[in-house]
């Protein structure tokens, strides 16, 4: 049976405010989800309870959790009550790993390690490595989960001289954290982001039917010398992942 975790979490808000107080609880709730305090499946309890302690109406509870509801983190269901569905993961769009960003957002992540050899780089993978066709690279092909829960497919491929891989670290940590432990500076990267539809064998991997809608990323990184020492290409679940952007005004 899932465990009722709200119990143990302290709210509050601030009636002085002019945030309104159903917004102040959803925003608590929200950020309760996103750093684990609330896993999934765990229930939210019953709504006079909550509004008991807090002391609000039920209605400004029930607001609270309908917010919430419609962004796709809590579902109602019948004879279970209210349980906590995810975690959308808000990544920023820098030089950085996806394993160290869900960590630093407390989404304990996990890899499962589907691949790892050597193939010969097709044209597009040459090209992005500054290789030539048919020149052996490494491929590392993973599943990255989030609370146990499927986030990301992700491939990439890297110069076959540029560091050893082990399988079972693979599954342990970061490429990126593996790069920086070998020496190697990361110093910039190329990006393009888009999306397509699940395919069969990306939405059995991702939990997703097929044709829903996918996130993606390619993206070729280099070193301080200038030379290219990754190329990912990487599909993420829309329903849990998007990109920040950070823009600046030019004057």
């Amino acid at each position: 049976m899932a465990k009722n975790e709200v119990a143990d979490l302290q709210f509050s808000v601030d009636r002085s405010s002019p945030v309104p107080l159903y917004f102040q609880l959803s925003q608590q709730l929200e950020a309760a989800i996103e750093k684990g305090r609330l896993s999934p499946g765990s229930l939210l309890g019953n709504e006079i309870d909550l509004a008991g302690r807090l002391g609000l109406s039920r209605p400004t509870v029930r607001q609270a959790i309908q917010a919430l509801v419609d962004k796709g983190l809590l579902v109602r269901r019948r004879g279970i009550g209210t349980q906590v569905v995810h975690s959308q993961v808000k990544r920023p769009l820098e030089l950085s790993s996806l394993f160290d960003d869900l960590e630093a957002a407390g989404q304990r992540p996990a890899t499962r390690l589907l691949r790892l050899e050597t193939e010969q780089a097709t044209a597009e993978v040459a090209a992005a490595l500054g290789v030539a066709e048919g020149t052996e690279v490494r491929l590392v092909e993973r599943l990255r989960l989030a609370h146990g829960e499927p986030m990301a497919y992700l491939r990439n491929h890297i110069p076959q001289d540029l560091l050893t891989l082990d399988g079972g670290v693979l599954e342990t940590t970061g490429l990126y954290r593996l790069m920086r432990s070998a020496g190697i500076t990361l110093h910039s990267a190329r990006q393009s982001v888009g999306a397509c539809a699940a395919g069969a064998v990306e939405g059995e991997l991702l939990g997703e039917p097929v044709g829903a809608p996918l996130l993606t990323m390619q993206r070729t990184t280099f070193d301080d010398t200038g030379r290219a020492v990754e190329y990912g290409s990487h599909m993420y679940r829309a329903s849990r992942y998007s990109f920040d952007f950070q823009l600046l005004v030019r004057s």
